[in-house]
């Protein structure tokens, strides 16, 4: 018992000076980005681009997660990943500055494989933010870009098997069929927005766990900052879906004074909260990269203690920290002087009892009564 008792506080030691040794900056340039594993090539690449004095942060960001797009990291980046309902294939980016605030991003991009360049084209060469779509293909095309199928053989059978056990997961609700037993088609059962029990009623269904995004936060050595993200989405997805990744604020943001944050997990809550403008504007208040991103964890854990997701913060001097629930979360770190990647683990963040019981919603607070 005596020897148990000893791993189990070195463990938790372990755990509380980790985050602290993390926070250190290993000087500029740096580049951070969400989870280890496959997604640490988007770091190694990111920031031997950086090493060349004509490579820009813009520039990093761009190869760091194009590297991933063309790895397919985890099968959540890129084409050949995560088939929506009709087994499409199709891809969320976007890239920021964070000198001019500019961002350029496209959504449910169709047959088009470099979705972060096609982002990035948005963002030079047209006075908008956001393209989605038929519309952001036509985009791409126009500017270049080649159109071919983003669907795989292995994509395709794993479409086809979800079909064939009647397609669970999947992310519809209040619709006949039960979706919870069979495919659709499907029809909407009408709601009272006024009936007790109403706001039960709009919580999602636990669907396929795939939620994986590369995003990526660079510093180059002139302190100039960028920022940006690449994802699939949600494995068998409604088509035309549309996650976090590509929207300012919640699956990337930097602002060149402050510093940057990357975020990845259940993108349909986390839009809720832009937690990574939270993370950045905490840090404006004093916060460090690490209280910053664990206080946008809480926030959302308030209202949605189950969720999963993953913040990396950094602020203008490299120095760096991140947060996750629902998870034991990873993310990537390379700086000046470091010759390879340091792959960085956190403990999930646990939602306290108080924020609990003040603030989960309605269809959480049963699970919390047999949890707690």
């Amino acid at each position: 018992m005596a020897l148990k008792r000893h791993l189990l506080n070195l463990t938790f030691l372990l755990a509380q000076t980790a985050p602290s040794l993390a926070n250190v900056s290993p000087g500029l340039p740096f580049v951070i980005n969400t989870w280890g594993g496959p997604f640490t090539a988007a770091t190694d690449a990111a920031y031997l681009a950086l090493l060349d004095p004509s490579t820009s942060a813009i520039d990093a960001v761009e190869i760091g997660c194009a590297t991933c797009e063309r790895n397919q990291c985890d099968g959540t980046v890129g084409f050949g990943g995560s088939p929506d309902e009709s087994c499409e294939t199709t891809l969320d980016a976007m890239i920021m500055d964070g000198t001019t605030m500019k961002t350029g991003a496209v959504a449910g991009l169709r047959r088009v494989r470099d979705a972060i360049a096609v982002a990035r084209h948005v963002l030079e060469h047209t006075a908008h933010s956001l393209l989605v779509g038929d519309h952001a293909t036509q985009f791409a095309v126009e500017n270049g870009f080649r159109e071919e199928d983003l669907s795989t053989p292995e994509s395709r059978e794993k479409c086809e098997a979800w079909r064939s056990a009647n397609c669970q997961g999947n992310y519809r609700i209040n619709v006949l069929p039960d979706p919870a037993t069979s495919c659709g088609p499907y029809t909407p059962v009408e709601l009272d927005s006024l009936a007790e029990g109403y706001a039960g009623l709009l919580a999602g269904r636990s669907a396929a766990a795939s939620h994986d995004t590369v995003s990526m936060v660079v510093i180059h050595a002139s302190g100039v900052m960028a920022a940006g993200s690449s994802t699939n989405g949600a494995l068998h997805k409604v088509p035309g879906r549309v996650g976090d990744g590509p929207i300012v604020g919640s699956g990337a943001y930097v602002d060149g004074d402050v510093g940057g944050c990357g975020a990845t997990g259940d993108g349909d809550v986390m839009m809720r909260f832009l937690p990574c403008y939270q993370a950045v504007e905490n840090m404006r208040q004093g916060m460090s990269p690490r209280e910053a991103a664990e206080d946008v964890v809480r926030r959302m854990l308030r209202k949605y203690p189950k969720m999963s997701c993953g913040i990396v913060v950094a602020n203008t001097k490299g120095e760096h920290g991140g947060a996750g629930s629902g998870w034991t979360f990873t993310y990537a770190v390379r700086g000046s002087g470091m010759n390879t990647t340091q792959v960085i683990t956190v403990p999930p963040v646990e939602a306290d009892r108080e924020a609990l019981s003040a603030g989960a919603t309605a269809y959480d607070l049963p699970h919390l009564q047999q949890e707690l």
